[in-house]
């Protein structure tokens, strides 16, 4: 079977076109950081950033009472240069995963000593840190899941809700 060229410049242009937009597409959950000092500490977090979508996130795609790698595609990565004070408990230098259990109420926030967990396979017994933290209710929708360091906290902010940490 003979293919003509006019047919096959086509089948190729096709074929290129359909690759080049494919790699120009942007992911649903980019790749994202934020990064602040407290004090003298650096803080650094990398994450994955989901959007809402429509979708309903607290309770819905989030559930309550289950542990959440606070990002999307890999457990969150919450890394600090000097030791500092979470809601009034100590965290040692170093890099941790970090989860949340979202609940109607308050928050539990967690800083695990083990980044390759991720949310299915979460172990306690990998804890380093427990907080519990009172999320605020925003009236402007955040689309994209965001963190930001602060002056005296880490606030991750997502859909109608910014939930602060206070960091010393």
């Amino acid at each position: 079977m003979k293919i003509s060229k006019k047919i096959a410049t086509v089948l190729f242009t096709v074929f290129f076109t359909v690759l080049a937009s494919a790699q120009d597409k942007k992911p649903l959950s980019p790749a994202a950081s934020a990064y602040g000092k407290i004090n003298e500490a650096n803080i650094n977090i990398i994450y994955s950033s989901p959007s809402v979508r429509g979708r309903e996130i607290w309770g819905g795609l989030v559930p309550y009472g289950q542990v959440w790698r606070a990002g999307a595609n890999a457990p969150t990565v919450f890394a600090v240069d000097r030791e500092i004070t979470v809601e009034g408990k100590k965290l040692p230098a170093g890099k941790y995963s970090f989860y949340i259990i979202p609940e109607e109420g308050n928050f539990t926030i967690i800083f695990g000593k083990d980044r390759s967990m991720s949310a299915s396979k979460y172990d306690s017994s990998q804890d380093q840190l427990r907080i519990t933290v009172k999320p605020k209710k925003k009236t402007n929708l955040t689309e994209s899941l965001e963190y930001s360091v602060n002056s005296n906290n880490v606030t991750l902010t997502w859909e109608y809700l910014e939930i602060p940490i206070s960091v010393k």
